[in-house]
């Protein structure tokens, strides 16, 4: 299909255009959220009337000068973000009204504090393990929590059924980007791992987002019908890889080209910014803040004790995408991504008999060569 090169580059267009369009959304009164993880129920924003934009930073530029404040063996997202705040570098920082947190981990929750010094905070108390029977029951009362901050915050009346239109929204959102995810079940893949990730990374930063679910599907549409497309470029045997772990924002673009020039093909990411929080959707016939709360609460993350859902899940993708190998990607001093790979080097290997490797990383260009030379040797192996 002639268009569909064109809905890439608008994807890939979608975080500069982002820019200009927040600015004009303040200019007309709307009000903008910020925020940092899946785990905020962004159908709260929605039904406040307000628009949840990412504020995770994905470059080194603002690293120096979050260590003024920040300690330098600290998560590079979480430097950069501040960063981008502390400098004002960052226009969804600067226009945003509030910004939503939440206590994942550690060094988040603490970089929160300095935040709220530059923008008004609410930060979510996430419960660190789904094994108790009052987590659930924690979990609602700080979804309640963010509704009443933001009724107060933006002067308005948050109801059920503002609540329910925002999670149809929410969950159409999905129902697009799953079946975009559908599209690595194919062999061989009529989309390269590094278009996949174009396209979620435009997703997030789309504002209308019945016009991305319809491109999305123009897209996927399209694909699957173009027999003579990018299919053909990949035959049925090459590598098949998962990637997991931390958020690739500010890695992706020099993972992932390395290894699909290497001859393999990203078909699945089920990390934070891939299909981990897509896969499942709100209940739309329970009351909508139990609902949020079950949906939001089963996210499988690292900082979970004990993170079964994580293993669930990667156990599922693995068989559904037919992997020939995870690669799990880590951000430095992510201490329980880090500490979490032995686990899943473990499940990989021993229970799904598919070789592993583990990458620690950083924002910077200096670990480049070294990421060549591992990665190509692991997929040689393949």
């Amino acid at each position: 299909m002639n268009n569909l090169p064109k809905i890439f580059d608008e994807f890939s267009e979608a975080r500069r255009d982002s820019f200009i369009r927040v600015k004009e959304y303040k200019d007309s009164g709307k009000h903008i959220v910020g925020t940092f993880c899946t785990f905020t129920p962004i159908e709260v924003i929605y039904a406040a009337g307000a628009y949840p934009i990412s504020l995770c930073g994905m470059s080194d530029e603002t690293i120096a000068d979050a260590e003024i404040d920040l300690p330098k063996n600290l998560c590079p997202l979480i430097k950069s973000s501040y960063g981008y705040a502390l400098t004002e570098k960052c226009p969804f920082t600067y226009f945003s009204d509030i910004i939503v947190g939440e206590t994942t981990c550690d060094g988040k929750k603490k970089m929160y504090e300095y935040l709220n010094e530059i923008k008004p905070m609410h930060v979510m108390q996430l419960p660190q393990a789904t094994d108790r029977d009052h987590a659930l029951t924690v979990w609602k009362n700080e979804i309640i929590l963010l509704i009443e901050r933001l009724e107060k915050e933006f002067n308005v009346r948050i109801t059920d059924e503002d609540l329910r239109k925002a999670i149809k929204k929410c969950n159409d959102e999905r129902r697009s980007l799953r079946e975009l995810y559908s599209l690595g079940k194919i062999t061989p893949s009529p989309i390269t791992g590094m278009e996949v990730h174009t396209v979620l990374h435009g997703a997030s930063f789309t504002f209308d987002k019945d016009e991305q679910n319809e491109k999305i599907m123009e897209l996927v549409t399209g694909l699957k019908a173009d027999t003579e497309g990018k299919s053909i470029e990949y035959s049925s045997d090459i590598p098949r890889i998962i990637i997991t772990g931390c958020p690739l924002g500010g890695v992706a673009d020099k993972i992932i080209p390395i290894i699909e020039e290497n001859g393999a093909i990203v078909v699945c990411y089920e990390n934070c910014s891939g299909i981990k929080e897509k896969i499942n959707l709100v209940d739309e016939t329970k009351d909508p803040v139990d609902a949020l709360a079950e949906k939001y609460l089963n996210i499988g993350c690292s900082v979970m004790a004990p993170n079964d859902s994580r293993i669930e899940l990667l156990s599922e993708l693995i068989d559904d995408y037919k992997a020939d190998a995870v690669i799990d990607v880590i951000l430095q001093a992510c201490h329980t991504y880090n500490v979490e790979t032995r686990r899943i080097k473990n499940f990989v290997n021993k229970d799904k008999r598919i070789p592993y490797m583990s990458i620690e990383t950083d924002y910077s260009e200096t670990d480049k060569g070294q990421l060549k030379t591992r990665i190509a040797a692991f997929i040689e192996m393949l």
